[in-house]
């Protein structure tokens, strides 16, 4: 079959993989006995609830109504295309209901997609080897997480049968040194103390049982008694079509499956723009719960609009006055006020529509209205700003409207009281954030003062309680660098209500500096004086701003340079990894014109696949579905970018020595193969980070 021939069409950037929000409808064909085709109808941003949202209105209440996804309709929003379903056959007859080794499909997966078999793979007009399959949710093959599972049961059997204690877990981890084989252990050390032996000769008696595994190629003891595993470099090439099969569900898992988490990030305050720094939480935030869902956690996003307190006054005052000089009236900017230029723009579009001064009402009325107005504006700019981004909320809540408009403060006043853990003294209420088994904080913290105003801790606390975990077995919130003293405070309340501690994470989102001619730029929303994240978007676009903020642990304070993000060259980390993948787009083109035909890629011959070089590169992808598992384990999704780059920087050298398209057809088929894999993990790991996948650069 001619590369030129049966194409498949594809948007540029593929199919989004499953997600827990919400969907639009889909539409399949019938299922044929060698593929399956499907038209996936695009999840057009028309479609998705709250498109309208914050028109300049007096109420902006409405346009902020929360919007959940559905359980039952995740996993299924993908962009429109034609895909081919693919499932491995077992090897042998029995192996079909053992879902356990390389080759073999789960018999869970052959209930949940009856009819598939390997079939002729078809490619792209762009790409024409580019394989993309109908994966189920949740699904894939065979990940080096399985073969870890393998390695343990097999040290489970040698110990079974060498009369040795089976250890209660079995950890497995990359050695940095090659010669120290592809996995190590030190599971014969933990095991000393209760086998009464020491390490090194349970490690020879293991090696001496160990079953024989067509992964494992040989068992070597070091040191004090690790285990080091070297792989069959044979199985190593025949994995990468485990890879090719599963395609757009590589490097997805089940660790979280079923989970309900609720996430909330970014929320800034509706005083102002966003900012530099909530593009790097927004980044973060999108990120984790890409990667989270990936796991098979139902994730709900969410926006906190704190539009109620001293700060929605302050930026109501303000705004009157602004719109009292652009009238002609005299009119001062309150002392602690918001003297940003974007109240100036704002109250000019305000008198443009006829605005009134609403010089015949009270002081409350005059507040409630200009504030409305303006934060109405200011959140529908945040959201403008964010979609641009290519981060959508699931739900958009309003502390006024969703807290305090349902009295939720007082009802959780009422449950401290209840249940002692509250007190009267000066005036005020105070939880006993320092006592008992929920101490954890420094001090005890106010609920309410003397003048009867609730705080805001005590809003937010009531909010946790009875909305957020209300619909959510685990609550993750990315706060700024400001917040540190919030979480021992926080976590106490939630302690005291009976949230026990690893269901509530609170990520602290540390600093930006963004370096322009050498200086840093100061970022204040009340000087006026702060980088706008749209003009940073539109410096450095979204793929470098996402990619670079995705560099660091979310932690870690960042220097963010400009000169750096928008380089064409190795230094520039978010080129690196996608001209890796523009580099094998350009191969297949190569093909293409010079008409070279290749064969289905699950039947391809990888065994030609020998060279260190090549093998090292598909162990590598051979990590990705744990590297994958372990990022959403420690909710670290900066080790994904990092990955990515290493993955690109073994393509490049391996693509500097080694000829892709060349005489001997074997070797090329091969190497071609490698390079849809390649493109395949590179392609899934830039969509967890929500960076796209350009075709040329």
């Amino acid at each position: 079959m001619s590369l030129r021939e049966d194409w498949n069409q594809r948007p540029a950037h593929g199919p989004s993989p499953p997600e827990t929000r919400g969907c639009a409808r889909t539409r399949r064909s019938r299922p044929c006995a060698r593929a399956t085709r499907s038209w996936h109808a695009s999840p057009a941003r028309a479609h998705r609830p709250g498109r309208a949202a914050c028109r300049a209105t007096v109420d902006p209440t409405e346009p902020l109504a929360s919007r959940r996804a559905s359980p039952s309709r995740c996993a299924r929003r993908w962009a429109r295309t034609i895909v081919v379903s693919v499932c491995l056959e077992p090897r042998d007859p029995g192996a079909a209901t053992s879902g356990g080794s390389h080759g073999q499909a789960s018999s869970r997966i052959s209930r949940r997609a009856p009819g598939l078999g390997v079939g002729p793979l078809r490619g792209s007009r762009r790409c024409p080897l580019f394989l993309r399959h109908d994966a189920v949710p949740g699904r894939y093959p065979v990940t080096r997480v399985r073969l870890t599972d393998r390695l343990t049961d097999g040290v489970r059997a040698a110990l079974a049968k060498a009369g040795l204690p089976e250890p209660a877990e079995c950890a497995w981890e990359i050695p940095r040194q090659a010669e120290h084989g592809d996995y190590a252990s030190n599971v014969c050390m933990v095991l000393a103390r209760a086998a009464k032996r020491a390490p090194r000769q349970i490690a020879d008696l293991v090696v001496k049982h160990f079953p024989p595994m067509p992964e494992v190629e040989r068992i070597e003891v070091a040191g004090p008694g690790f285990l080091n595993v070297f792989l069959t470099p044979a199985w190593c090439a025949s994995a990468l079509k485990d890879i090719l099969a599963t395609g757009a569900a590589y490097g997805r898992g089940e660790s979280h499956a079923g989970r309900r988490i609720r996430m909330e990030f970014v929320s800034a305050n509706p005083t102002g723009p966003l900012v530099i720094v909530n593009a790097r939480a927004a980044a973060v935030g999108d990120a984790l719960a890409r990667l989270l869902r990936a796991q098979g956690a139902l994730v709900t996003t969410e926006f906190y609009v704190n539009d109620a307190g001293s700060q929605f006054e302050a930026l109501a005052r303000s705004f009157e006055a602004r719109v009292k000089q652009e009238c002609g009236a005299p009119a001062a900017l309150p002392e602690n006020g918001y003297p940003g230029e974007y109240l100036v723009e704002l109250a000019k579009a305000y008198c443009a529509e006829g605005g009134s001064l609403m010089d015949g009402a009270s002081e409350r009325e005059r507040l409630e209205h200009f504030g409305r107005y303006a934060v109405a504006r200011i959140v529908e700019g945040q959201r403008r700003t964010l979609r641009e981004y290519g981060v959508e909320f699931d739900v958009w809540s309003s502390e006024q409207r969703d807290v305090r408009a349902k009295r939720l403060p007082e009802k959780v006043l009422a449950e401290f009281a209840s249940r002692g853990l509250s007190y009267e003294g000066d005036g005020a209420l105070w939880f006993r954030s320092s006592e008992g088994e929920e101490a954890g904080d420094d001090k005890d913290r106010v609920l309410r003062r003397s003048n009867g105003e609730v705080t805001y801790f005590a809003v937010d606390v009531a909010y946790h309680h009875y909305v957020k975990f209300a619909a959510a077995d685990r609550v993750i919130n990315l706060l700024g660098p400001d917040h540190h003293g919030y979480v021992p405070r926080m976590r106490a309340a939630m302690q005291a209500l009976g949230h026990p501690p690893a269901v509530f994470e609170v990520l602290i989102v540390q600093l930006v500096t963004l370096l322009r001619d050498g200086q840093p730029v100061r970022m204040s929303k009340r000087r006026g004086e702060f980088v706008l994240m749209e003009e940073l978007l539109e410096e450095v676009g979204r793929d470098a701003a996402r990619f670079t903020f995705l560099t660091r642990r979310h932690d870690s304070p960042l220097e963010f340079d400009l000169a750096v993000a928008t380089r064409q060259s190795n230094e520039n980390p978010v080129y690196y990894v996608q001209y890796a993948h523009a580099r094998i787009r350009s191969i297949f083109r190569q093909a293409t014109e010079q008409g070279i035909a290749a064969p289905p890629l699950t039947d391809v011959d990888t065994s030609p696949l020998v060279e260190p070089a090549e093998l090292a590169l598909i162990k590598l992808l051979l990590q990705f579905p744990e590297l994958v598992a372990g990022a959403a384990r420690t909710l670290e999704p900066h080790r994904v970018a990092y990955w990515l780059q290493q993955l690109a920087a073994e393509f490049h050298a391996w693509y500097k020595s080694h000829r892709v398209i060349q005489d001997d057809a074997r070797l090329m088929h091969a190497r071609m193969a490698l390079c849809v894999a390649v493109d395949t993990v590179i392609r899934n790991g830039l969509d967890l980070l929500g960076v796209g996948a350009p075709e040329s650069m």
